[in-house]
Order: structure tokens, then C-alpha cells, then sequence
């Protein structure tokens, strides 16, 4: 009465399959589009890679990005990021702003952050503006440390805006 074949067989009834050829164009058309929509849906979510300053790279320019910046090379300019590493080989002249900055390698200039770490590999020449730090042991720093609530607002108007009214009012 019942062929092995058919009660073995996972797909729908032999009578089904021949009424309704197209079931199967359908359910690969049906899952391709299931799957787009998952991830445009998970795209916001996912965070992009770091971009990386290669060790060979000099840079002399400003760098500013809303992303996350791994600098293993020399840069002669400003960089603000919102996640920064300083890599060990890596050289800084000039200003370093990030809401979150570990520093393993050297920076001359000041730096400003919601949160610093200065590793043991960390050389540092200049002030620091920052809400948290962390300063591992071993690591070299020259320079004045300032805790402010937001170090990224104001930390260079703020100090020069009320001086300036009070000189040319006094």
C-alpha cells in the first residue's frame, strides 16, 4: 500500500509535489528575501573594524573619524577618534582626543578623554584631560593630569573664555 520511498521521503505528499512545482522556486525566493532583512535589521548593531595606521605609514594632518582608530605609524597632527589605541610602535605629535584611548605607545602633546589608559609601554609628554585613568606601572609620563566631568565639551574654551572677559572688563 505504501511505498518506502514515499514514507522515507521528508518532503510534502507525492500528490503535492505535482500540483504545486512551483513550492520549491518558492521557498528559495521565500528564504533569499528572509535573509536580507535580518541583516539590515542587525547592520545599525554591528560595529565596523577599527581603521589601522600601518607602522610604515607617516601621516602630517589632522585625523578625525566617529569610528574606532588603531595608529601603529607616525602621525604630525591632531587625532580625534571615539575609540583610539596607540599602538607600541606608533608616534604622536600633536593633540589626541577619544572618548575611550589606550596608549602603548609615544605621544608629545596633550591628550583628552572619558577614559585613559596608559599602558606599561606608554610615553607620554604632555598634559592630560581625562574623566577616568588608569596608568599601568612602568609607563613614562611628563606632564600635568586633570580629572574634568567633560573633558572633550571645553577643556580648551572653557578656561580661555572667562579670562578673556575679565582682562578687557577689569
Amino acid at each position: 500500500m505504501f511505498s518506502k520511498s514515499r514514507i522515507n521521503e521528508p518532503g510534502p505528499k507525492a500528490g503535492d509535489k505535482e500540483t504545486n512545482p512551483e513550492a520549491k522556486a518558492d521557498k528559495p525566493a521565500s528564504s533569499a528575501p528572509a535573509v536580507p532583512p535580518a541583516p539590515s535589521s542587525a547592520a545599525p548593531k554591528v560595529k565596523p573594524p577599527a581603521s589601522t595606521l600601518s607602522s610604515d605609514l607617516v601621516i602630517k594632518g589632522d585625523i578625525k573619524s566617529t569610528g574606532d582608530i588603531l595608529v601603529e605609524g607616525t602621525v604630525e597632527g591632531d587625532i580625534r577618534a571615539h575609540q583610539l589605541t596607540i599602538g607600541e610602535t606608533a608616534t604622536v605629535k600633536g593633540e589626541v582626543i577619544g572618548d575611550d584611548v589606550v596608549i602603548n605607545g609615544r605621544i608629545i602633546g596633550r591628550l583628552r578623554g572619558l577614559k585613559v589608559r596608559l599602558t606599561s609601554s606608554a610615553r607620554v609628554e604632555g598634559d592630560i584631560i581625562h574623566k577616568t585613568i588608569a596608568i599601568e606601572s612602568g609607563a613614562h609620563f611628563e606632564g600635568s593630569v586633570q580629572r574634568q566631568d567633560d573633558p572633550l565639551g571645553g577643556a580648551k574654551g572653557t578656561p580661555q573664555a572667562p579670562a578673556a572677559p575679565k582682562s578687557d572688563n577689569s
